[in-house]
């Protein structure tokens, strides 16, 4: 390792800031650059649609590390700064205020941002999206008692800030125009339950909706209308349908992508100066031996740790269990694994108590995903059984009297 030899990282998300604080925690002498496009060090996103919205906390609470590490760490730290191009013959990354910096290696975490809804009237004031904290602190002011919030899909990050939203005592009427809640991230036993938990604090769903256009007075929002000719009367709308991956830069620099920066086990793209993590990249896991994109932090720390290895010369970390979380209300979710090539469906306890775990089968058994509601002990037994490819019978999974410990072992 060159000390002379400078690391750019574009994207100063939980991507990556992890990767700037692992390259000097794994010794990266060299320079090191990180640079945000928004003014704020590197911060944690999920408590935005969570505690930040019902005014939890502070945004020292949020910082993934103090401001003062990146100065003492040697980083140097650009933020409100944005990336115009990539000129890969010359290493070299173009600002939008005009400088040029050059690097020898090239870290690409530019995370993804949100899908829009280009129907008449979505420039209203009062629509909103949440990916920053900017988009939190708008939808922050809009939530207060009585207040009618519109939500634009049944996703997770709708579904939360809709608790957030009943929990701060606003009207919530969600509109999704699948057949269920969590159409395309859930299972069906698992939709069914948050869609009854939703209903039941006053929430007010409506499937199979496809929205025509948004209606307002004096340039605010007041309404939206849907194709059947329904209007739902509102204060305010957040559109959550989806994030894509913000991938133009790699793309405009004709790097391979795919929905994503096609990278590999390294974290390294089709150019050998330049890496991507997060959820910009479009990623192998071997264990369901597929590519594809996941969103999620620990996605953004282990490619992280992939590429800050890789850059230092250390061996890879062991390839992780994908995981993921969601908090609604009391409910605490946690998912381990993907549910690909699933034979067969376990519901492990009764969803009526409040806490159950939903396992999905391979056809030999093999646990492929788990999805458990207020259920630690299984969901952290599906983690280990989805590494080491655990065979388990049906039968006894569903038992209930038989020990979750026991089957993992």
């Amino acid at each position: 390792m060159n000390k002379s030899e400078r690391v750019v990282i574009v994207g100063a998300g939980h991507a990556g800031g992890s990767a700037a604080a692992l390259l000097r925690q794994y010794g990266w002498q060299g320079l090191l650059t990180l640079i945000g496009a928004e003014p704020v060090p590197p911060y944690q996103r999920p408590p935005l649609s969570k505690a930040w919205l019902k005014g939890d906390g502070n945004l020292a609470d949020l910082l993934l590390r103090p401001a003062a590490f990146y100065q003492n760490s040697h980083i140097d730290f650009r933020a409100s700064c944005r990336v115009a191009a990539i000129d890969r013959a010359a290493r070299t990354v173009s600002l939008k205020t005009g400088e040029c910096l050059p690097y020898d290696h090239l870290i690409l975490a530019t995370g993804s941002h949100a899908r829009s809804l280009p129907v008449p009237g979505h420039n209203l004031a009062g629509i909103v999206e949440l990916r920053t904290l900017a988009d939190a602190d708008r939808l922050r002011t809009m939530l207060r008692p009585n207040a009618r919030i519109a939500i634009i899909g049944a996703g997770y990050i709708g579904l939360e800030v809709a608790a957030s939203a009943r929990m701060l005592g606003a009207e919530v009427v969600v509109i999704e125009r699948e057949s269920r809640v969590l159409a395309r991230v859930a299972s069906l036993p698992l939709a069914e339950f948050f869609h009854r938990h939703h209903a039941g604090v006053g929430v007010r769903i409506i499937l199979n909706a496809t929205v025509e256009e948004f209606c307002g007075t004096a340039g605010r929002v007041a309404e939206v209308r849907l194709s059947d000719g329904a209007a739902i009367p509102c204060d305010a709308v957040l559109v959550g349908v989806g994030a894509a991956p913000s991938d133009a830069l790699a793309r405009t620099a004709g790097l391979a992508c795919t929905n994503g920066i096609v990278v590999d086990l390294a974290a390294r793209t089709s150019d050998a100066a330049i890496h991507a993590i997060g959820d910009c990249t479009h990623r192998p896991l071997p264990r369901y031996n597929r590519t594809v994109r996941l969103e999620s932090v620990p996605n953004a720390i282990e490619q992280a740790k992939q590429a800050a290895a890789d850059l230092c010369g250390r061996a890879l970390p062991a390839p992780e269990v994908p995981w993921f979380w969601s908090d609604q209300y009391d409910v605490r979710l946690q998912i381990a694994g993907l549910p690909f090539d699933v034979a067969e469906i376990v519901v492990r306890g009764d969803p009526e108590t409040g806490s159950f775990a939903i396992f999905h089968l391979a056809a030999d058994g093999a646990v492929q995903a788990v999805e458990a509601v207020s259920a630690p002990a299984e969901f952290m037994a599906g983690r280990m059984m989805i590494a080491r490819r655990k065979q388990v019978v049906a039968a006894r999974l569903r038992d209930v009297s038989c020990s979750i410990r026991e089957l993992a072992a």
